[in-house]
C-alpha cells in the first residue's frame, strides 16, 4: 500500500506493508519539499513552478511505488488545492502521473486523518489534543486513544500555516521584532475562538514543524526518526527555538544540524506558531510524532 499526501509546503510517501495484527511496516518513506502553496495566500492560484516542482515530485514517487508493486494508493491534497482557484489542471496532470485522481480533502477530513497517523505507533493513550502545523493550516484535534483504537471528538483546521504566514508577516533577514509580533498576534486571534480545551490532555506535535523542532533540539545532522518520534519537547525548550531560529539570518539557519536547508526560511514562522499553540494550551510540552496524514489513509487501507 502507499499514501501520499501532497501539502502546501511538501509532498510526502509512505508506502508499507500489512503485517500480522494490521500492523504496518514502512519500506518506503519520503518527504520532498516542493512549496506547492507558494504564493496562494495572496493570488489564490498556483504558481506554474511551484506545480511543475510538485508534479515532477510526483513523477519520483509514482515510479518508487510501481517498484515496490504497491497495490493500493492513496492520494490526498490540504491546504494548497483547497485555497487555490485554479487547481483543476494541476489535479488533472497529477491523475495521469499517478493513475489515481488526489483527493482535495477538507479540514475536517485532515484532522482526522492527521490524529489517526501521530497516534500510530506512539506511547500515549487517553486524552490526547495533536496539532499538525502545516504549510497553509493549523490542524488541531482532540480525541481519546485506547487499546481498541482511537476516537476524534472534536477538531479544527485553521489557516495559520508556517508558508502562509512567513510570506504575510515576515519579510526582513533575519525577521525583526515588529514583524514576529505581527505574526504572534495573527495567531494568537485565531486561537482565541478555538473550541478545544487542553485540560488533561497529553499535547502530541506532528509534521514536518514539530519534527524539525526536534531535529534542531537533538542536533541531527541525519534525520533519525527513532529520535524523533515519541521525544519530548518541554513548553521553554520550543519558545528557546523560536528565539534563537529568529535570531539568525537564513545563511545561518541552513547550516543547522537537524534543519533542512530547504525548510530555513519559513521555520522560524512554524516555531512561534507552535509555541502560540503550546501557550493557549497551557502544555507543559510537546510529544513529538513524525506520522500524520498518510499514516491515517495507510490505517485506513489496511482495515
Amino acid at each position: 500500500m502507499a499514501a501520499i499526501d501532497i501539502g502546501t509546503n511538501s509532498v510526502l510517501l509512505t508506502v508499507a506493508e500489512v503485517e500480522s495484527g494490521c500492523s504496518l511496516r514502512p519500506i518506503v518513506e519520503r518527504a520532498t519539499i516542493t512549496r506547492l502553496g507558494k504564493g496562494v495566500d495572496a493570488s489564490g492560484r498556483l504558481s506554474a513552478a511551484s506545480c511543475e516542482r510538485t508534479l515532477a515530485c510526483l513523477r519520483e514517487y509514482a515510479e518508487e511505488a510501481r517498484a515496490t508493486r504497491a497495490e493500493r494508493v492513496a492520494v490526498v491534497g490540504t491546504s494548497a488545492l483547497r485555497d487555490a482557484r485554479d487547481g483543476d489542471q494541476f489535479l488533472r496532470d497529477a491523475t495521469a502521473i499517478l493513475g489515481v485522481c488526489p483527493q482535495v480533502i477538507d479540514g475536517r477530513r485532515e484532522a482526522e486523518l492527521t490524529f489517526r497517523g501521530a497516534v500510530s505507533a506512539l506511547d500515549v493513550s487517553g486524552p490526547v489534543l495533536v496539532f499538525d502545523v502545516g504549510g497553509g493550516s493549523t490542524e488541531i484535534i482532540r480525541g481519546t486513544v485506547r487499546s481498541s483504537g482511537s476516537e476524534i471528538d472534536a477538531g479544527v483546521s485553521l489557516d495559520i500555516g508556517s508558508v502562509r504566514l512567513f510570506e504575510r508577516h515576515l519579510h526582513s533577514d533575519p525577521p525583526k521584532s515588529a514583524e514576529i509580533g505581527a505574526l504572534r498576534a495573527d495567531v494568537r486571534s485565531t486561537l482565541r475562538a478555538l473550541p478545544v480545551s487542553s485540560a488533561s490532555h497529553r499535547l502530541v506535535g506532528v509534521a514536518g514543524t514539530a519534527t524539525t523542532l526536534a531535529a534542531i533540539a537533538h542536533e541531527l545532522a541525519t534525520y533519525d526518526a527513532s529520535v524523533v518520534h515519541g521525544c519530548h519537547l518541554p513548553r521553554n525548550a520550543v519558545r528557546d527555538l523560536a528565539e534563537r531560529l529568529s535570531a539568525l539570518p537564513l545563511h545561518a539557519r541552513r547550516e543547522l544540524p537537524g534543519l533542512e536547508p530547504a525548510r530555513a526560511d519559513i521555520i522560524v514562522a512554524g516555531a512561534w506558531i507552535s509555541l502560540e499553540v503550546v501557550d493557549h494550551l497551557d502544555a507543559s510540552e510537546i510529544t513529538v510524532s513524525d506520522r500524520g496524514v498518510r499514516w491515517g489513509l495507510l490505517h485506513e487501507l489496511a482495515s
